[in-house]
């Protein structure tokens, strides 16, 4: 009997040790195939009602982010000891073989199963102490890891218990009820892409066919963020953490957030096509063939839509002539196809299965600022 006792007693303090005391194995970089968990990464674990960071694992966020149906979204990088990825004023960084990068889209909950708040972040970042599992739900993780081949994208889509998410090679779709202040509801489709349409978008320069990462940028991540231990500028920490080399000393490039109103109205707007349009909408990307550039470091002109005429055809003007029209943005299609969810009309073509709305009333006020008239800063149109 006194050895039963000591036996039991010796399993419920190896139990308790296992519950709490365990110490997460290590990040894993895997070279090759498609891991079915995103568990098997060990870049974030689900303990103690949490979703938590690894050890080693770095939050970052971006000065204005890409707009994804109101989801709220946790970036993460990782590298191996040793690498570091090099510094770039205006492209993403170069990323060397071994980094992992992934984002993880939640919503806060609203009450009912599939009813989620249609919100932004009180204060936007990274929340370095990890997610509330009893607040948020959890959709997808997308998972960017760099292989001696280059980029691959992986999809993963979190399971109704929300301890870990699947690989979702052919994407998902799940129905939300999108939730106001008011407390009215939008019922819409969330679609978590395949694999190919990650690629229409990461793919940025057709002639080479190279997947690259969008978000991480110099002028994008030079924003304070608060870690574990304290606000820090992200380029700063990713330097003290080894993740970044060759930042010149001085002043660095910083996009306009989208959402302070102290900052120009034209520097907002342009940050947020920049964001959420130009990795198509530039030189090299799928839609060059528009003569429509909608990146931050290109001038006001011409060929940013300004007195524009629209290559596309039919549904998808609207019936409007330019892509934008100076102090009329009624008149102008850019306006038209951001106010959309129709197929063949709404631009962005992905990532989004409803209005931003803020988003657009956004360019709108920007295009209402602008005199009337085709004048700009390097063009003269009648």
């Amino acid at each position: 009997m006194r050895l039963r006792l000591l036996t039991a007693a010796a399993a419920g303090l190896l139990a308790l040790l296992a519950g709490c005391g365990r110490t997460p194995a290590p990040v894993a970089f895997i070279a090759e195939g498609r891991p079915g968990h995103l568990s098997d990464w060990h870049l974030l674990q689900v303990s103690g009602g949490r979703l938590a960071l690894n050890a080693g694992v770095l939050p970052y966020d971006l000065v204005t982010p890409l707009f994804s149906d109101y989801a709220h979204k946790l970036r993460t990088v990782w590298m191996p000891a040793g690498v570091s990825a090099k510094y770039s004023p205006d492209q993403a960084f170069d990323f060397p073989v071994g980094t992992i990068l992934s984002k993880t889209f939640y919503y806060p909950r609203a009450g009912a199963a599939d009813a989620v708040l249609k919100t932004y972040d009180a204060e936007p970042g990274a929340p370095a102490a990890g997610l509330d599992l009893s607040r948020v739900r959890l959709v997808e993780t997308r998972v960017l890891v760099r292989r001696a081949d280059g980029w691959t994208v992986l999809p993963y889509v979190w399971n109704a218990g929300q301890t870990d998410a699947e690989l979702q090679r052919t994407g998902d779709t799940q129905t939300l009820d999108l939730v106001d202040a008011q407390g009215h509801g939008e019922k819409f489709a969330y679609v978590v892409p395949n694999e190919n349409q990650c690629a229409s978008c990461h793919v940025t320069n057709l002639r080479g066919g190279t997947f690259t990462p969008l978000g991480p940028k110099a002028r994008n991540l030079n924003r304070s963020l608060a870690y574990a231990d304290g606000s820090e500028n992200q380029i700063a920490r990713w330097v003290r953490a080894g993740f970044l080399t060759g930042v010149p000393a001085g002043e660095l490039p910083r996009a306009a957030d989208w959402r302070d109103v102290q900052q120009p109205i034209a520097a907002r707007a342009r940050s947020y096509l920049d964001v959420n349009c130009a990795h198509c909408h530039q030189n090299t990307g799928t839609a060059s063939n528009t003569a429509l550039r909608l990146d931050s470091l290109g001038p006001a002109d011409w060929s940013l839509g300004l007195c524009k005429p629209s290559v596309a055809a039919g549904k998808g003007t609207g019936d409007r002539i330019d892509d934008i029209v100076p102090g009329k943005p009624d008149e102008s299609i850019l306006t038209f196809r951001l106010a959309s969810t129709e197929g063949g009309v709404m631009m962005p073509e992905l990532g989004r299965n409803t209005v931003h709305q803020e988003g657009v009333q956004l360019i709108r006020d920007w295009i209402a600022s602008m005199p009337p008239g085709c004048k700009t800063d390097n063009t003269t149109k009648d």
